[in-house]
């Protein structure tokens, strides 16, 4: 498919997350990143989900009552909330620090800065947008053992800090 016959899309609409206990993840939520509950989802008079927006341009989150599914996917990030660049991916690792949320602190990715393992009731990680490798558009860019060598780079820039 070329890219003149690609369909036209808008970005993501919203990420849906299963959880554990809703109460718990609206409360984490909130707190930890400042987002709001805007549409709330009752089945057989049970609160089962939520939408919720970010004041500040997050992705819309959907958040579902789902213990099995949630359970199923812990440990693994099926996506990562992108922040502008290394100073707010910096200054949200020392937010977190402040609220005693644990996490493995900012490192050096692939392609920009990552904050890992969150624990969010359920499983979150962060990347930011800003990137210190270029990807060349039209063009696959290949990162052989990516941990390893973000590490390894990583090692040598504090090096010679």
């Amino acid at each position: 498919m070329s890219t003149t016959d690609a369909p036209v899309l808008a970005g993501i609409h919203h990420l849906k997350l299963p959880v554990t206990d809703l109460a718990r993840s609206l409360e984490w939520y909130r707190s930890r990143l400042g987002y709001e509950v805007r549409v709330e989802f009752v089945e057989q008079g049970t609160l089962m989900g939520c939408g919720m927006g970010h004041p500040a341009g997050g992705p819309d989150l959907g958040l579902r009552l789902d213990p099995d599914r949630a359970r199923a996917a812990a440990g693994f990030d099926y996506f990562a909330i992108g922040v502008p660049d290394k100073a707010a991916i910096d200054r949200l690792a020392r937010r977190l620090d402040e609220l005693g949320q644990a996490h493995a602190g900012v490192h050096r990715a692939s392609l920009g800065w990552i904050l890992p393992e969150v624990l969010d009731p359920d499983t979150l990680r962060f990347y930011t947008m800003e990137h210190h490798t270029d990807v060349t558009p039209g063009e696959v860019t290949t990162i052989h053992d990516p941990r390893e060598t973000a590490e390894r780079l990583e090692r040598e820039e504090a090096a010679r800090a």
